[in-house]
């Protein structure tokens, strides 16, 4: 996995958040049909035609030209597939991995710590300074439940965090 894949670019979850809500899908289906700027959503309150354009621009569906006008990303499919992992080693901590994903923590504590610094070491950078929110947005990679997980990279000295809870980073042994 390149740096630039691990830390940004589309993530399906964004993707389909966004095409699940009404207002965005269709107005994606409107820019893949060249539907100008001021006509997308036209109809509606700027309010809503704003947050569903927001949406879309957040995920990675559309994005602006130089005209700054709105049209449908070329790429943001292929960038999601090219994201899921082509070959599980059925080794180290891949072992308790699914397609990239945490199937299961290892009740041996040595194995479940081996396979924390794994996944810190993936998703964060040494020296890296995050909020709360960042930490997830990296973690939910790996598991849908980023509250265990990160409890876990905590209880286990691998993720510091700040007293006031606002900030994280990794723990320079990592």
């Amino acid at each position: 996995m390149t740096e630039g894949m691990r830390f940004s670019g589309p993530h399906w979850r964004r993707v389909i958040a966004a095409l699940a809500n009404r207002d965005a899908r269709t107005a994606y289906a409107q820019i893949v049909l060249g539907a100008t700027t001021p006509d997308v959503l036209a109809e509606l309150n700027d309010q809503r035609r704003n947050r569903a354009i927001g949406a879309l621009l957040e995920s990675g569906l559309v994005e602006r030209n130089a005209a700054h006008e709105l049209e449908a990303s070329e790429s943001i499919f292929r960038d999601l597939l090219a994201q899921q992992p082509r070959r599980q080693a059925k080794t180290g901590p891949a072992r308790y991995m699914h397609l990239g994903r945490i199937e299961r923590y290892p009740v041996n504590m040595a194995e479940r710590r081996e396979l924390l610094a794994w996944i810190i070491s993936e998703a964060i950078e040494p020296g890296e300074i995050l909020t709360e929110r960042q930490v997830n947005e990296r973690l939910l990679s790996y598991t849908d439940d980023v509250v265990l997980l990160r409890r876990y990279l905590v209880d286990f000295g691998l993720l510091k965090r700040t007293t006031s809870g606002s900030a994280y980073s990794r723990h320079e042994e990592t």
